[in-house]
């Protein structure tokens, strides 16, 4: 367990996107592949980077489609109003250890991506899901390259790499 905020890996699973109800439950937009799992987590840091703030879930649901969840400390509207757009948290530690070749989206950003000669074709900003797969999205040059995943030859987490079956022209 991090022993401080300030030494933690963070990772941004969610946000508040709403007030449900009087009692100050929030509405939970979740970043999670499944979108239920941000419920398993016992205390969400809210707040930015930099900014965090300890929240213990007392009692969490899907509703409908939306998620929602009631925070210790948080009992009025007025107070949930005030967690309105704040990113949600836990330390890194905390997420499930995955098998070897598999990446959280997190682990993924910021990373420099490179095609088979090794030349930059620039960093990733974020992914998104189409069905058919997944998509590194290249900030390069001003404008965005879209790169489906199953294009990456290689990811090496160490250097802060992504190898790509890609060209900048394509």
């Amino acid at each position: 367990m991090t022993t401080s905020p300030e030494d933690a890996d963070w990772v941004i699973l969610g946000r508040v996107e709403g007030i449900f109800g009087v009692a100050g439950m929030v509405k939970v937009f979740s970043y999670t592949e499944y979108r239920p799992d941000i419920l398993e987590y016992p205390t969400w840091w809210l707040g930015q980077p930099g900014n965090w703030q300890p929240y213990t879930v007392v009692e969490s649901r899907e509703q409908g489609k939306t998620l929602v969840a009631q925070l210790e400390g948080v009992g009025d509207r007025e107070q949930a109003r005030a967690l309105l757009g704040q990113s949600i948290a836990v330390p890194r530690e905390q997420l499930p250890a995955l098998d070897d070749d598999t990446y959280y989206w997190s682990q993924l950003v910021g990373l420099q991506v490179l095609d088979p000669e090794g030349e930059p074709l620039g960093i990733v900003d974020h992914l998104f899901e189409t069905g058919a797969n997944d998509v590194l999205v290249v900030r390069a040059g001003g404008g965005e390259i879209l790169i489906p995943y199953t294009a990456v030859l290689e990811v090496d987490l160490a250097q802060k790499q992504i190898r790509v079956d890609w060209r900048a022209d394509y």
